[in-house]
């Protein structure tokens, strides 16, 4: 258990060096991450394989969603002056 815990954080911490203001990355780290998290923690409560792959599925799409909605929308170039965001 110990060993799943560290995993994750180290998880954590690898995906928030990750930060983007582009969609497309924060869905693509939200769907790895929550995929892997949800798998970790399903194999780590004891679930069958089958289990694991469908929790780890959903979990990747809750986080793939979350990482999309979660996009800010205030871009600013070098200057600081405000640019749509890409």
């Amino acid at each position: 258990m110990k060993k799943t815990v560290v995993a994750v954080v180290l998880m954590a911490a690898l995906l928030a060096g990750c930060n983007s203001s582009s969609q497309r990355d924060r869905t693509i780290v939200g769907a790895a991450g929550g995929g892997a998290t949800g798998a970790i923690i399903a194999a780590a409560a004891g679930a069958n394989p089958g289990t694991v792959l469908g929790v780890a599925a959903a979990s990747a799409v809750g986080g793939a969603v979350v990482g999309a909605a979660t996009t800010p929308r205030d871009c600013l170039d070098v200057d600081r002056n405000p640019i749509p965001c890409p």
